[in-house]
């Protein structure tokens, strides 16, 4: 798949202000400053598309992208370590809480996570709440340009190592790096094939 038209829609505060049209949507979200907004852009090929904010947890809201008028593609606030009041993470923490588990045209969940760091407690334990609720999902491991191949490989199995405290099959996952388009044709497949399956 080739994505020909990304165009931003809207923001809303709150999954009952979404577009009512039904097209598919495919969430992305991942911890505070894990590169989604660069990975967005790549995946569109669109340099601006999706704001890329030197300041962790700038996305507040969810914003919609209608790509080629079949799909939407929706930019979920990151969690973790944003600087917001307490007041801010509840709020943020209920409006994406709401969307995942009550949007019925979303489809399926991307979980970005930073392939630099060891594995995050709080990246897992989002996982693990998606697979309890039932919610489909993959993970992108991102900002793999910056490791070399051993230290991907060791990363990436220090994750699953993780992962299999809890699950018996690995969900599907995809190496990504926005500098170098790794991963794109592999994720756009992916969504066209989750797209023809939905049909």
């Amino acid at each position: 798949m080739e994505i020909k038209e990304a165009v931003f829609v809207a923001s809303y505060p709150s999954e009952k202000q979404c577009p009512k049209d039904g097209m598919p949507e495919f969430a992305f979200i991942g911890r505070s400053n894990v590169g989604k907004s660069s990975l967005i852009n790549m995946l569109c090929a669109r340099k601006g598309l999706a704001k890329v904010s030197g300041t962790p947890g700038k996305t507040r809201l969810l914003n919609f992208f209608r790509i080629d008028e079949k799909w939407y593609l929706v930019d979920l606030p990151g969690y973790g370590f944003a600087k917001v009041s307490k007041k801010m993470q509840k709020e943020l923490s209920g409006m994406i809480d709401t969307y995942l588990l009550y949007r019925e045209s979303m489809k399926l969940a991307f979980v970005l996570v930073d392939a630099g760091v060891p594995p995050q407690p709080i990246d897992l334990t989002f996982i693990n709440n998606l697979g309890e609720n039932g919610i489909p999902f993959a993970i992108l491991f991102t900002k793999t340009d910056r490791l070399s191949k051993n230290e991907l490989a060791r990363n990436t199995a220090a994750f699953f190592r993780e992962l299999k405290k809890t699950w018996e099959t690995m969900p599907p996952h995809f190496i990504t790096s926005a500098q170098f388009k790794t991963g794109r044709d592999e994720i756009l497949g992916f969504i066209a094939k989750v797209l023809n399956t939905k049909e």
